[in-house]
Parts: C-alpha cells; sequence; structure tokens
C-alpha cells in the first residue's frame, strides 16, 4: 500500500467540493472526433462505443464508466482528451443501455457484470492481436474491471489497469449514500436510472413494476427490486456479496494501479483493503483527501490541476 503525492486544493478541503467541483466545473468534449461503434453481442444486445484516435496500431485504451456514466462524465471527456493527446486509440464503452439508446432486453447492467467486457476485449484482441490494451476503470466500472480481473488471473489479455474510487464492498457504499450530505449523490443517481428504465420500457414489457419505481428512495432499495430481480440474483445479500471486487484483489495477475481517496463520500474507509488482500501485481495508492473521482489541486480556483489526469496517463504510459 503506497501514499500517493496528491495534494487537495487549499481551497477544496471537503471531499464533497472534492466531488462536486470537476461535475460541474469541467468543459465538455471538443475538438475531437468521435466515431460511435456498436457491438452486437452473442444474446442479442448490443454495446455502444466511442472512439477516438485513428492509428490503427496504436495502444487502445478502454474507459469503464460509474453508475449511470457517459462520455459527458468529466473523468470520461478530459481521459479521453489525454488518451488522444497521447497519440492512443480511446474507446468508451457504454454499459448496456447507458449509450442513449434503450438496450433490447430486459436485463442491464450491474457492479459485478464482467462478461460484457470479457466479450468486448476478446473482439478487440481477435481485430488486433499484437495491439496492446489498457483499461480504466471509475466507480462501478472500476469494480466491474477489478472483479474480471481477478475472475481472469493469469488468463486477462489486458496489458495494464487502472481503478479508480471503487466501492470494493458494494454494500457499504448502497448504504452509505443513504446518510448525510451523501443522499444528494442517491437523489441524482436514482433520478437518472429511473428516468432510463421508464423510457426502456415503454418499448418492451416489463418483468418488474416500473410505475413502482416512482417510490424508490434508496440505492438499496433499487437494487433489491430492479438489480436483483433482473440480473437473476438470488437475493439483495447474493448481489452485493457476489459482486464486490474485493475478494478478487489476490489473484490479479496485470499491473494494476488503483486509487483512492480515504475520504470518499460514497463509501466507508472500511472498505478499502489491506496490504495482504492485493497481490503483488496491484499498485495500491490512497490519500487522506480526493473525494469520489475529484482529485483537485491547484493554487487557484481559475486555474485548478486535476490530478488523475496526470497520474493516470504516467502509469499507462510504463506499461503500454
Amino acid at each position: 500500500m503506497d501514499v500517493n503525492d496528491f495534494k487537495p486544493a487549499w481551497w477544496l478541503k471537503n471531499p464533497h467540493l472534492q466531488t462536486l467541483w470537476p461535475m460541474i466545473r469541467r468543459n465538455r468534449l471538443k475538438g475531437i472526433p468521435v466515431e460511435r461503434e456498436r457491438i452486437e453481442l452473442p444474446d442479442g444486445d448490443f454495446i455502444d462505443i466511442d472512439w477516438v484516435g485513428k492509428k490503427r496500431t496504436a495502444p487502445i485504451v478502454l474507459i469503464l464508466h460509474g453508475f449511470e456514466g457517459s462520455i459527458a462524465s468529466h473523468y470520461a471527456k478530459s481521459m479521453m482528451r489525454r488518451i488522444y493527446e497521447k497519440g492512443w486509440r480511446g474507446a468508451f464503452v457504454y454499459f448496456r443501455g447507458c449509450s442513449g439508446e434503450p438496450n433490447r432486453l430486459p436485463r442491464s447492467y450491474h457492479s459485478g457484470e464482467t462478461k460484457d467486457i470479457a466479450y468486448i476485449t476478446s473482439l478487440l484482441c481477435s481485430r488486433e492481436p499484437r495491439v496492446p490494451i489498457g483499461a480504466i476503470g471509475y466507480s462501478l466500472g472500476g469494480n466491474v474491471l477489478l472483479k474480471w480481473l481477478g475472475e481472469t488471473a493469469q488468463n486477462n489479455p489486458l496489458t495494464v489497469a487502472i481503478a479508480v474510487s471503487v466501492p470494493f464492498q458494494i454494500h457499504d457504499a448502497a448504504y452509505k449514500v443513504q446518510k448525510g450530505f451523501s443522499r444528494l449523490y442517491q437523489w441524482y443517481l436514482l433520478k437518472s436510472v429511473r428516468q432510463r428504465l421508464q423510457q426502456k420500457f415503454t418499448t418492451m414489457a416489463a418483468p418488474v413494476d416500473i410505475a413502482g419505481l416512482v417510490h424508490v428512495d434508496s440505492i438499496v432499495k433499487f437494487d433489491s427490486l430492479y438489480t436483483v430481480p433482473l440480473h437473476g440474483f438470488a437475493d439483495l445479500n447474493d448481489y452485493y456479496e457476489s459482486a464486490s471486487s474485493r475478494q478478487y484483489l489476490h489473484n490479479i495477475h496485470i499491473p494494476t494501479l488503483i486509487i483512492h481517496a480515504k475520504d470518499d463520500p460514497f463509501m466507508t474507509p472500511a472498505v478499502i483493503p489491506s496490504s495482504d488482500e492485493v497481490s503483488p501485481s496491484v499498485k495500491l495508492e490512497l490519500s487522506e483527501s480526493g473525494g469520489h473521482v475529484g482529485f483537485v489541486s491547484g493554487k487557484y480556483p481559475w486555474r485548478p490541476t486535476y490530478w488523475l489526469d496526470q497520474r493516470i496517463p504516467t502509469f499507462l504510459s510504463q506499461h503500454l
């Protein structure tokens, strides 16, 4: 376990300010051509990928987003730009139903779904077997990434991986956002997923009570009433226990960087794994502050420094 060199901006000491500032202040992805590709999945569904960079022999960097994220998410648009500037190819992978068009099947995505990223990566490897592929996962996407790395162990096809602000134990995060100021994040996320599912099930029969979505006031209730039945889990505990990535960290075999802030408002410090829980291939970097996918430094509010935009490309460059 290592302490990274992140130093929070003096004007953003609070974890909620660290979390919210880049969400509010970061600019859109401009001036870089983005091309969308649709990947047909074996079960009849699809996944969309937004690509930047065209050099066929360049390394590929996959980005896995957080809960209800998109390429418009602040972390995604900034990292896609950095990938483009490095001369790599960036592939923003939308989880099912998150690309602006409802997916075809009743099921959607969840914190432990690793089959889709496995299929996408296998497809890319078959297209270009000699091209190195890295991946960056944020929040929920980071949990998916780490779980997959542990499941596949030495057989994982990636060259390098990075996970940021991961809810290593899903149940902890689900209950933490019910408390205090963190309820703001819960409200925002529920609003987004409610709108997405209501839109989706206007065009197909719903196997669950969509009308009841208006009464769902917590992530825990949402998972119990929707995530669990839509994805075939036995119950809420079965989902939270099987989907959590912490239990897989000891089995990761590729170079992996995990970045986490102890004050992350989406979870408690109890979720952070100890040094003996991670494999020698994993570099776990902790900071006292940084919020949730925040990590904003700099002397002045009008000239902030987004530390992740520096640390992530540096680690990728060492391995791609």
